[in-house]
């Protein structure tokens, strides 16, 4: 499913993985990952993961239990209904209630839908567009 998430035009946009997951990249405890269902329907990925997990990763100067957060919609039909904003906001809900201080994440500086989805959650950018071995981010923050 992940597999076919992925090569939709609308996921390969922005997100660059064609690797699907193996046993060791799912049992690695740095990253919670979750498959997102409405009305028992799979219909997203997202996954969180703690931002001091990897020595060089650009969010790595937030405070301790700070998380990150990344996500796509797998179905076409599913995108602009409102869907990732709900989703999005509850796991925000869930990782706050959790503790942690401040959420981060870092889309495409020119995917101007997923900017706009985050400030509207209360995401706002860190500075400027930057190169990582992720590839080229706008960091974002929100805080709780």
């Amino acid at each position: 499913m992940l597999m076919r998430w992925q090569s939709t035009p609308h996921v390969r946009e922005w997100w660059e993985s064609d690797e699907p997951y193996d046993d060791a990249a799912l049992a690695d405890p740095r990253v919670a990952r979750w498959i997102v269902s409405y009305a028992e329907r799979p219909f997203a990925f997202m996954q969180d993961y703690t931002v001091h997990g990897w020595e060089d990763h650009h969010f790595a100067h937030l405070p301790k239990g700070a998380r990150g957060i990344d996500q796509y919609i797998g179905e076409p039909e599913m995108v602009g209904a409102g869907h990732g904003p709900a989703f999005i906001a509850m796991r925000m809900r869930a990782l706050f209630d959790e503790g942690a201080p401040v959420i981060a994440t870092d889309p495409h500086p020119d995917n101007a839908r997923a900017i706009a989805v985050y400030k509207r959650l209360g995401f706002e950018p860190s500075g400027p567009p930057r190169k990582t071995r992720w590839g080229l981010i706008l960091p974002m923050l929100a805080a709780a």
